[in-house]
Order: C-alpha cells, then structure tokens, then sequence
C-alpha cells in the first residue's frame, strides 16, 4: 500500500463543509508544483521526502551537461511574437510568461547554440536565410541572445510558371547576461522574435 504523503498545509484549500480537503503531494513533481502555485522558490529538495525518494538531486546532476537538439516547424498567424528557447519548466503566473529556474543555478546555464536552418516559409533557388549555421558560444553563464528578425513577404515565380508565395528576413543580434530573477534583466535563453 502507497504512503500519503501530504503537501505542506497550505495546499488544503478545498472546504465543503465541514471538511477541509488536502491535494496529496505523492511525487517531487506534485511538490514543485505546488511550490510554483504558491510562487514560492523551490530551492532545496534534498529536505523533501518525495524529491529525496526519487533522487531529484541526483537526476539534476546527471543532466546538467546535457544539451538537446531541436528541429520542427511552427505555423502561426502574421503577428507580431516571439518564439524561444530557454531552459527550465515554463507556466503561468498571473498572466505572465515564467520559468523556473531555481533547479539549474543561473550560473550553470550555457546558452551555446547553433542554428542550422531557419526560415518563414518555402525556399527557392537563391534564396538567403542569414541564420543558417549560425554558430554561438556563450562567453558565460545565463547568456541571452535576442535575434530581432524583419520579415518580408516574397513572390517568387518559376520559370514553369509556378508561383512560391514565401519570405524572406533580415536579423539582428543583441545578447546580455540575464540573471533571470531582477525586474527587466531577462531570461537566459535563445528569442527569434
């Protein structure tokens, strides 16, 4: 039989009267997130039976040289926006964007990264995406790199007569240390936008 293991008091905020109804907090996920509910930081969990059970820690330490590779493609209206990368679970917070971080240490986040393809839409013979192969390496830890990309809409006609309805882009290039936590400082990550 699984022990309950019961999130701190804070988490019992259901009332039907008369009883008072507790989330039970049965894995580190469950905690975290209840921390993050309550905007608190979650900032040791070898003091938490549930993370401890599971070797959070552990798993942490075993993934912080990992890196990933990511390839795709988004379909999205003529807006304007932004698309990123960056590290850490992302959520909600009274309408607002966040990720926590608090499990990586901002000085261990290496936003080194290489772009090998990125366009809006289909190529053509010729065409120029001055991304591609663009290759970075961050000079420090919790780097932020805002690549501010100007769209065009492109009609390029065949010599069959075949009509690509595409784009092209310019960019630009801003990177700053982002500490993440103090007012406009940013996010370390990677932001097409």
């Amino acid at each position: 039989m699984n022990e309950l293991i019961y999130c701190p008091e804070f988490e019992c905020d259901i009332y039907i009267f008369p009883v008072l109804f507790c989330r039970c907090c049965n894995t580190c996920d469950d905690v975290r997130e209840a921390y993050r509910r309550r905007g608190w930081a979650f900032k040791n969990p070898d003091t938490i039976e549930q993370c401890k059970r599971e070797g959070f820690s552990q798993k942490m330490q075993e993934q912080k040289n990992e890196g990933c590779q990511i390839y795709g493609f988004l379909e999205v209206n003529k807006v304007a926006g932004n698309f990123h990368f960056a590290p850490g679970k992302s959520f909600q917070q009274s309408h607002v964007h966040v990720h926590d971080l608090q499990s990586f240490g901002l000085d261990n986040i290496n936003m080194t990264h290489f772009i090998k393809h990125l366009s809006f839409g289909r190529d053509y013979p010729g065409i120029v995406n001055p991304l591609d192969g663009t290759d970075v390496a961050a000079p420090q830890a919790s780097m932020m790199y805002q690549y501010f990309v100007k769209i065009v809409p492109t009609i390029y006609v065949k010599w069959d007569g075949e009509v690509v309805k595409t784009n092209q882009f310019s960019v630009t290039r801003h990177e700053k240390v982002a500490n993440g936590l103090i007012g406009d400082q940013g996010l370390p990550g990677v932001f097409p936008q």
